[in-house]
């Protein structure tokens, strides 16, 4: 391995990274809970607040107004629990990029909706370019633990009684 590869692992490996790692994943593993728990009590908010957005076709509207909030509880817990962090990670990611573009897209178009991001009531916050940054930072936070979590401080971890990448 070349010296940069070693100072990059060298770096993610050190314990206080790991910490803030962690501390990261647990914050958005809550925030993907919240987010989800919200969308799931009201589902008929949240298709209307999808909708509103003016991006997907009428007919995809409802399932992803029911399954998308699922996929947010799911990806969260596992966040928090520090279960599949890899996948979980990849998939908030992936959400995060796709709720920036959709929010800066709409910005950009002049909409004036609210997000559905917590809370589905149609008197909530409308869309701000604040939005699109606090997504966005979401969004690198998301690939911080991606490429970073290394399992230290996981149920995945303590489950194989090992940390799986440390080496002494």
């Amino acid at each position: 391995m070349n010296d940069r590869a070693d100072s990059r692992q060298t770096v993610f490996h050190d314990r206080r990274i790991q910490v803030l790692v962690t501390m990261v994943r647990l914050v958005l593993g809550t925030v993907f809970l919240s987010a989800g728990i919200t969308k799931i009590v009201d589902p008929a908010g949240f298709a209307l607040a999808v909708y509103n957005y003016h991006i997907l076709p009428a007919w995809l509207v409802n399932l992803a107004a029911v399954t998308l909030p699922w996929i947010e509880v799911v990806a969260g817990v596992c966040l928090v629990l520090g279960l599949w962090v890899p996948g979980s990670a990849l998939v908030v990611s992936v959400l995060l990029l796709a709720f920036t573009t959709a929010l800066g897209f709409n910005m950009y178009r002049g909409l004036d909706i609210t997000c559905g991001c917590f809370s589905t009531s149609p008197g909530s916050g409308k869309i701000t370019w604040w939005y699109v940054l606090r997504d966005g930072s979401l969004f690198l936070s998301g690939l911080l633990v991606l490429f970073a979590d290394r399992g230290r401080f996981s149920l995945s971890s303590a489950l194989q009684g090992t940390d799986r990448n440390h080496h002494s």
